[in-house]
């Protein structure tokens, strides 16, 4: 009896067989998922994914092409950067400008404008010939606009005409290689830049009466009248509106200063003899004599 009951509690005390070997199972089961580790060379990993993910391929020749775009676009930032700056000394040229001296100033400007298209616009029409102008117009578009300004300004104090865009484009052509498309300034920049000519302008007319050139300044007034006019019917339908809309309220106030100066010295002309550097007393800014 007692024999009986003490095998009896061996056998429930005992581990189950069924658990052992499920435990074997599973262990086999988990080492046999496990893979190999191996060593591949560069050579051999690249042609696998390559061959297994032509998707990784794609992408690494997008990424390739956006570092270049980008690289380029660097180095038309400099070369705008560069355009702009030298064109600001030709325009600061031209405002010095006077009766006395006016063909040696304006042949000084003329041939630093050329170094301009020489040296800097040449760098432009390089990096962005044969592509696409649109993807990097940011980029170059400050430095045009100020080549616009200076070209027009020169071209206006020569001839005291407007220098269109066909005529900037057909002066910039011969840069170009001719296999491929040349870099051509767009509307948008020439209207731009020919908006900010009205400053430049504006400072010449006030430097002129001062110096008592009154004709070329109401010459540039009624020019600078015209401009804001004539933009005044296309500035609404420009896809850069926001820029030409701030460009468009300098503008009139060009025209106001202009405006305002020459009135004041025809109608109190007598008042402004002395700084004009008249030492004849009866002087008369209006072509009349003074009634005395």
């Amino acid at each position: 009896m007692f024999k009986s009951s003490a095998i009896h509690r061996l056998c429930l005390m005992a581990p189950k067989p069924q658990r052992s070997r499920h435990f074997g199972e599973t262990a086999l089961l988990g080492t046999a998922t496990k893979k190999p580790r191996t060593l591949t060379t560069d050579a051999t990993a690249s042609a696998a994914d390559s061959d297994s993910n032509p998707m990784k391929d794609a992408f690494s020749k997008y990424a390739a092409y956006l570092n270049d775009l980008n690289e380029k676009r660097e180095r038309v930032v400099k070369a705008s950067r560069d355009v702009t700056m030298n064109s600001k000394k030709v325009i600061f040229q031209v405002h010095r400008i006077s009766k006395n001296n006016k063909e040696e100033v304006l042949e000084k400007a003329e041939k630093d404008l050329a170094a301009v298209v020489d040296q800097y616009i040449s760098r432009l029409v390089k990096e962005l010939q044969g592509t696409d102008f649109w993807k990097l117009r940011r980029a170059y578009s400050p430095g045009v606009q100020e080549y616009v300004e200076a070209a027009t300004l020169c071209n206006f104090c020569k001839t005291g005409a407007l220098l269109n865009l066909d005529q900037i484009n057909a002066s910039l052509r011969p840069l170009s290689d001719p296999s491929v498309e040349p870099l051509q300034i767009n509307v948008l920049d020439y209207l731009l830049g020919l908006a900010d000519l009205t400053g430049e302008l504006m400072r010449l007319a006030i430097g002129r009466i001062s110096d008592g050139e009154l004709e070329f300044a109401q010459k540039i007034c009624s020019f600078v009248r015209e401009i804001h006019r004539e933009l005044m019917l296309i500035a609404p339908k420009m896809d850069d509106a926001s820029d030409m809309k701030t460009k468009m309220d300098v503008m009139l106030q060009s025209v106001m200063k202009i405006e305002n100066a020459c009135f004041s010295v025809h109608v109190r002309g007598s008042e402004y003899i002395p700084f004009l550097g008249s030492e004849d007393t009866n002087f008369s800014l209006l072509g009349v004599p003074e009634i005395e």
